[in-house]
């Protein structure tokens, strides 16, 4: 098994920054894909940023690019996401999800990033 635990999340005034990190745990050579997700009030979950475990390549929502940036430090099992010019619509819950073949993947339980206009 993998355990996720995020953090980083807080408020911010629009145009803002915040870091998100996500330190993982357990079983970690088994993830392929590290991936950020949020889910704003009475809307589906929505993938936002990817990166794979090993080599770096990264992939964006077309929402987010040219904003965010999604890196990670396998040293310390981690992955961040970097958050620039936020908008009130980057409101949601952010989830730090790592895709394991063969298995559903695993989650954390969620940091709540709220941008104030």
């Amino acid at each position: 098994q993998v355990q996720l635990v995020e953090s980083g999340g807080g408020l911010v005034q629009a145009g803002g920054s915040l870091r998100l990190s996500c330190a993982a745990s357990g079983r970690t050579f088994r993830i392929y894909y590290m991936n950020w997700f949020r889910q704003a009030p009475g809307k589906e979950r929505e993938f936002v940023a990817a990166i794979t475990w090993s080599g770096g390549s990264t992939y964006y929502a077309d929402s987010v690019k040219g904003r965010f940036t999604i890196s990670r430090n396998n040293a310390e099992n981690k992955v961040y996401l970097q958050m620039n010019s936020l908008k009130p619509k980057d409101t949601a819950v952010y989830y730090c999800n790592a895709d394991v073949p063969g298995t559903g993947g695993y989650w954390g339980q969620g940091t709540q990033v709220t941008v104030s206009s």
